[in-house]
């Protein structure tokens, strides 16, 4: 029973009834709530909170595209009683023709966190990882679950870059993999794609060099500050990718890995392959992978929200940091972020809090907007809140 019922929310209303009618099953339809009730049992359950600004977790909410939730419908009634294989196969190729790579190039995963864990578990055993002081670490922190040494960090520059001289000067035979986010996060800045290629290209002839470019099709010209070609070239270097940003698909959770054959066979040692994927979210990303008008779409409503971002940023007497992904790092001045996010909460509008030590720095992703609006206009009272909160 709790199948049907998921079921029919997730595909939702009347595609999800053309589903169930074409696995004989259409009987069940009339035992389902009113279609308002179950739109908004569907919010609860697979998205925000009606009311609920959800800008915390870099999401593209203009997502699935029309064509991905036709893929969806189609894919769950056809083939969601069989393993994936056949259209895992199909995104790989699709994935290694634009890339001039072969299948065995690339690993695809639930999203690139679990890939992304499963280079740092096999790099963990060459020795540690070494990144940033502020990146997206999560994955790079599964090794010391198991009992491995924390991250070597190094520090940003005053401006919040990455400092890649001081990366490379860090890197010895103590370091078994080197992480890079590009752009990174949580900052939303990029680095220059000479410099960093110059660095993967030095870098990498001592340890594994990862670039995780998971914001990369937000960045104008994408292709410019691709580190694929590295791959292709023969360096130590592997690249994360993922469906969950700009495509709109963080909750069908589709990522990919592409390195050598040799990197790629040695860090699938750690994972489960195929098994971690299903139907639905490879219809979506294979429907979604030459969208290019959904892409643009959705560049433009993200940029769209960070301009309203930066205005009120400016407006309040702030300043953010230059974002060439989907959210902004604003830069609180004497403020607090727990406490600015606390102040957001309390008006159901979601960012994020305090990064490490920099306490002063708050993320806000770009959403839905009307919920960017929400943002912007809370701002005022919020950082006032901030302000009564931080003198207790």
């Amino acid at each position: 029973m709790s199948y049907n019922r998921s079921r029919r929310l997730f595909l939702g209303g009347s595609v999800a009834a053309s589903a169930i009618g074409a696995t004989g099953l259409s009987h069940l339809v009339s035992a389902q709530t009113t279609s308002a009730a179950a739109s908004e049992a569907a919010s609860v359950i697979y998205g925000p909170k009606p009311g609920v600004a959800k800008l915390n977790a870099n999401e593209n909410p203009f997502g699935p595209s029309p064509q991905a939730l036709k893929a969806i419908a189609q894919a769950s009634a056809q083939g969601g009683a069989y393993y994936a294989y056949p259209a895992a196969m199909t995104l790989l190729d699709m994935i290694a023709e634009r890339h001039g790579i072969t299948r065995k190039n690339i690993s695809l995963s639930a999203g690139s966190s679990p890939i992304l864990s499963y280079a740092a578990l096999a790099a963990s055993k060459n020795g540690k990882i070494l990144g940033p002081d502020l990146f997206w670490d999560t994955t790079s922190k599964a090794p010391e679950k198991q009992g491995a040494p924390e991250i070597v960090r190094i520090a940003n520059t005053a401006d919040l870059d990455i400092d890649l001289d001081a990366m490379y000067a860090a890197i010895d035979d103590s370091i078994g993999m080197v992480h890079i986010c590009n752009p990174n996060n949580p900052t939303g800045k990029v680095l220059d794609p000479n410099k960093l290629r110059e660095f993967c290209i030095k870098a990498s002839k001592k340890t594994l060099v990862l670039v995780d470019e998971a914001y990369n099709e937000l960045i104008d010209e994408p292709p410019k500050h691709s580190m694929i070609p590295l791959v292709k070239a023969g360096h130590n270097v592997i690249v994360a990718r993922t469906f969950s940003k700009i495509y709109g698909l963080a909750g069908m959770r589709v990522g990919y890995l592409i390195a050598s054959e040799e990197n790629t066979e040695w860090i699938n040692r750690y994972g489960m392959g195929g098994y971690t994927l299903n139907q639905a979210g490879l219809a979506a990303a294979i429907a979604s992978y030459n969208d290019d008008a959904f892409l643009s779409f959705s560049k433009e409503k993200i940029y769209e929200g960070k301009s309203m971002v930066m205005d009120a940023v400016k407006a309040n007497g702030l300043t953010a940091l230059p974002s060439s992904t989907n959210f902004i790092f604003v830069n609180l001045g004497d403020g607090n972020a727990d406490y600015f996010r606390q102040a957001m909460a309390e008006k159901d509008i979601l960012i994020r809090g305090i990064y490490r030590t920099y306490n002063n720095w708050s993320r806000v992703s770009m959403g839905k907007i009307a919920d960017v609006k929400r943002y912007v206009d809370a701002m005022p009272a919020a950082l006032e809140k901030m302000q009564l909160m931080q003198k207790g």
